[in-house]
């Protein structure tokens, strides 16, 4: 056995087959709900594999999920892994023009999907050549427009499958490819071999622990641990970060909750009801609703429970964190920091915030370099995340935008992510934000979280994006898009600007200011920028 996904799940399967492996809540009460053991999950899993095989899928070939989260998005992908098959994420929020592209892009040679998505995947489906099988999950409305590939539905796939294994071994080297959201441009795939996610990704086993040295270490933890941890990927599965949650509470033996779509009442109370112990979200856009639920409508509820959550993929402001923590004192709360290229690099410090700045204790894997001569940046010197080790090969059809991200030195393969940043003495980095959205304003650089962190501190302000907007004196000035917190009264552009002089330096400070009904935002939390940078140009949502 090597450090192979498939491998790894079936041997935890075998040590534990009759433990609750899934469990998903429609909505507490109202008895739409499935519970699978591991041996339950691993069948499963088993019988869409034989399914796709017997319909043509072969390894190496590509299977898009264009799913909301549910049972049938990780049985995809665990059947997908058992036939050395690549599973590929599809952002659900994506409209036909994008699916084209999609399609096209990561050469899907089938795509399991919802069926209320069946009319976007006809639409789309006569654009591309590639897509040869079509699984549908639920029944479609008698009216949509039938795909010109006719659909197998997900039970009928499922129960013309083998429940047997028999698939053959596997490498180490097989792909899993996780596209990028695109909110800062075309969707990228990223590339990993099964190993180097295993360890980037999922800690190894362990991820605040100590990784396992070989493949069949992982199934005899498992075995002489007992049950209790459960797991809550509360964002989307098509992001990265909450499949990869969902593996590692696989990993450890225990159970994954899951519900469809997050709402913050329901999900409070599954914490509730299932005891879950480990929550994941994404920034202030998640925990925000959480704790305005705690202090509301759902006051009292018990999260005794709990012992972490965890957020990735966006920070989380020191007003959200301290609202937290009044109200749930015994979690410890997690700001992490990673990307689809590199998994996991390390965890907010305790004093990061407005005052500090985003402030991160990386791996051994990580550090800051020259984003030109690409050697370790010196101490407070701006320059590029980078990790070592474990990375992608690169992206998928893209090998022009691969060579700009990856590269080699002294023999180790190094991935640059988009984040700036500097390191201090003690090799502590402070974020200072994406590159690609820095604001050159006069000369001077400005990092839209830095603002956006300053700006929800203000009571009156529930959410806020920042962005440049042309101006002929500095070249860009920096605006702010804001959502007021229900009830409170819009402040002005002058109330912001006074808010924001003690904590920003004063080419930070917002010049503009347009207040919005909502910020627009991915089904995960993470920002839309585009979205920002025109409602800001044009003064109005």
């Amino acid at each position: 056995m090597e450090f192979n996904l498939a491998d790894l799940f079936e041997s935890i399967a075998d040590v534990v087959p009759d433990r609750e492996a899934l469990v998903y809540v429609d909505h507490p009460g109202s008895g739409a709900e499935r519970r699978l053991t591991y041996a339950g999950l691993d069948t499963a899993a088993n019988r869409l594999a034989h399914h796709l095989a017997d319909s043509g899928i072969g390894a190496g070939e590509h299977v898009g999920l264009y799913l909301y989260n549910g049972v049938e998005y990780l049985q995809t992908v665990l059947a997908c892994l058992k036939l050395r098959a690549v599973p590929v994420n599809v952002n659900y929020r994506y409209v036909e023009e994008e699916l084209v592209y999609l399609f096209r892009d990561a050469d899907l040679a089938a795509l399991v999907f919802d069926a209320e998505f069946t009319g976007r995947v006809a639409g789309a489906l006569r654009r591309t050549t590639v897509l040869r099988h079509l699984i549908r999950v639920g029944a479609a409305d008698a009216e949509t427009p039938r795909p010109l590939v006719r659909p197998v539905e997900f039970t009928d796939a499922e129960a013309a499958g083998s429940p047997g294994r028999g698939f053959g071994s596997r490498s180490a080297d097989d792909r899993f490819i996780i596209y990028t959201g695109g909110t800062t441009g075309m969707p990228k795939g990223v590339m990993w071999r099964q190993e180097d996610l295993f360890f980037a990704g999922m800690g190894g086993g362990a991820p605040t622990g100590v990784p396992v040295s070989r493949p069949g270490e992982l199934a005899e933890r498992v075995a002489g641990s007992g049950e209790g941890i459960v797991f809550f990927p509360t964002p989307p599965l098509m992001h990265g970060t909450s499949t990869l949650t969902a593996f590692i509470g696989f990993h450890f033996g225990q159970k994954v909750v899951l519900h469809r779509k997050f709402v913050p009442e329901e999900v409070l109370r599954t914490v509730e009801r299932e005891r879950v112990t480990s929550m994941s979200l994404v920034g202030d856009a998640m925990l925000r609703p959480l704790v305005d639920a705690l202090a509301g409508p759902l006051k009292g509820t018990d999260t005794s429970s709990l012992f972490s959550v965890s957020s990735s993929g966006a920070v989380l402001s020191e007003t959200i964190r301290e609202r937290f923590r009044e109200l749930v004192p015994h979690a410890v709360l997690l700001n992490n920091f990673g990307s689809s290229e590199s998994g996991f690099n390390g965890t907010a410090t305790d004093d990061a915030g407005p005052a500090t700045g985003f402030r991160i204790r990386v791996n051994d894997r990580t550090t800051v370099v020259d984003p030109v001569t690409l050697v370790p940046a010196g101490v407070g010197e701006p320059g590029r995340v980078a990790q070592c080790g474990h990375v992608p090969l690169g992206y998928y059809n893209d090998p022009a935008k691969t060579a700009e991200t990856f590269f080699e030195r002294d023999g180790t393969r190094w991935v640059l992510l988009g984040d700036m940043a500097t390191v201090d003495e003690h090799g502590v980095v402070t974020v200072l934000g994406r590159g690609s959205q820095c604001i050159n304003t006069g000369g001077e650089k400005v990092y839209p979280e830095e603002v956006e962190q300053a700006l929800k501190a203000h009571p009156d302000v529930y959410d806020a994006l920042v962005t440049g907007v042309p101006d002929p004196t500095w070249g860009n000035r920096v605006s702010a898009v804001v959502q007021v917190r229900e009830g409170a009264a819009e402040p002005t552009l002058e109330e912001i600007q006074e808010h924001c002089r003690p904590r920003l330096a004063g080419y930070k400070v917002p010049r503009g200011l347009v207040v919005a009904p909502f910020i627009q935002r991915s089904p995960s939390g993470k920002a839309d920028y585009r979205w920002a940078r025109t409602v800001a140009a044009e003064g109005r949502v």
